[in-house]
């Protein structure tokens, strides 16, 4: 039972960095120059498979009582390797020759869809945990 709150809480946990990481996208959508005289790469959250270290799991394993459950984790974020766009704007400071400006690799229509993704998920992982949560106390009452 408590498998679906760690399951639930590393799922919520990444959901967030992925909504984070999607807002600083768009933020950065007409960063033509960063540290690296670049425009902004577009950062994309790499998911993997989560098995739990110390936590109410460990808890668990340490009592006696035999447990095996795995969530998700970020496991890094990456840059996305598409191309840059090429804008025609000469009045721009970063345009070159031909008044062409180097733009980041951010499409906001597709952060936009992938932040409702983020969104709906960490929705659904809430309802879970409160889902867990209510079979919990029921499991609770039928000791009185």
């Amino acid at each position: 039972m408590f498998k679906a709150f760690d399951i639930s809480a590393s799922a919520l946990t990444m959901q967030k960095l992925r909504m984070d990481v999607i807002a600083q996208n768009i933020a950065n959508a007409q960063t033509t120059r960063t540290d690296t005289d670049q425009p902004y790469r577009r950062k994309i959250v790499v998911v993997e498979e989560n098995r739990f270290n110390k936590s109410f799991s460990q808890y668990l394993a340490e009592s006696g009582v035999e447990f095996s459950g795995s969530g998700v984790k970020a496991s890094r974020i990456a840059e996305d390797p598409s191309p840059f766009k090429m804008v025609y704007d000469p009045g721009h400071p970063d345009a070159n020759e031909e008044g062409y400006v180097l733009m980041p690799n951010v499409d906001t229509v597709r952060e936009m869809v992938d932040m409702i993704s983020a969104t709906r998920s960490y929705e659904a992982n809430v309802t879970a945990f409160n889902a867990s949560k209510n079979m919990a106390m029921k499991a609770l009452e039928i000791g009185r």
